[in-house]
C-alpha cells in the first residue's frame, strides 16, 4: 500500500478491547474479586493474546467465565489517554471508527461493547462502531489493534499498527500507545 501524505485524512480503525477498554485491568480485578485460589497472572507476565491461553488448561473454563459474565465488557475501565487521542484525531479531520471483534459467546459481549462506547465516548461514537469477526473485510487506512495477528480470508486494506501490550512484544511491527500515537499515526 502506498504511503499517504500526512495531511490527507485517513480512515483509522481502532480496536476496542486492549486499546480503548482495559481488558487486562478488568480481568485482573474480576479474577481477584472471584476469590479464586489460583493467583491472577500479572500483565507483565502475559505472553498470549488470549488470556485463557496463559492459564493452565484446567482453569480455562473459569477464566472464560470471568470475561463472559454479565457486566464484564460494560464495566471495563478506560485506557488512559484514549479519549483525548480519539478527539484529537477527529479534530485533525480523520474518520475514526471503532472496529471490534465479539466473542463467540456473544450474548453479553456484543450489547455491552455498545454500552461501554456510549458510556465512555458518547452516543455519537456508537454510530462509529464496526463489529466484525473478520477485520480483514473492513476497509480502512490504519488498524490500531493489540492482536499481533489479525487474519482472515481477505488481503487487508489497512496498515496494522500494534497497540503495545506485554503479550504482543515478541512481534516486530509498528507499535504505539496513547502516549506515543502522534509519532506513529
Amino acid at each position: 500500500m502506498a504511503e499517504q501524505p500526512c495531511d490527507k485524512p485517513q480512515l483509522i480503525l481502532i480496536d476496542q478491547d486492549g486499546v480503548l477498554a482495559d481488558f487486562e485491568r478488568g480481568f485482573y480485578a474480576a479474577w481477584q474479586a472471584s476469590g479464586h485460589p489460583h493467583p491472577v497472572l500479572p500483565l507483565a507476565q502475559r505472553r498470549s493474546f488470549y488470556v485463557r491461553d496463559d492459564y493452565p488448561a484446567a482453569l480455562r473454563a473459569e477464566v472464560e467465565a470471568i470475561y463472559t459474565a454479565p457486566g464484564f465488557y460494560r464495566d471495563l475501565p478506560l485506557i488512559d489517554g484514549a479519549v483525548e487521542a480519539l478527539t484529537a484525531l477527529l479534530e485533525q479531520g480523520h474518520d475514526v471508527r471503532i472496529c471490534t471483534s465479539p466473542l463467540n459467546q456473544y450474548r453479553n459481549c456484543v450489547p455491552e461493547k455498545y454500552e461501554w462506547v456510549e458510556r465512555h465516548l458518547g452516543a455519537e461514537f456508537v454510530t462509529r462502531m464496526i463489529v466484525s469477526k473478520d477485520k480483514t473485510i473492513v476497509r480502512g487506512d490504519v488498524l490500531v489493534d493489540d492482536n499481533p495477528r489479525v487474519t482472515g480470508p481477505c488481503q487487508a486494506s489497512w496498515r496494522h499498527v500494534l497497540f503495545d501490550q506485554p503479550y504482543n512484544r515478541q512481534v516486530q511491527a509498528p507499535r504505539m500507545t496513547w502516549a506515543t500515537w502522534r509519532d506513529v499515526l
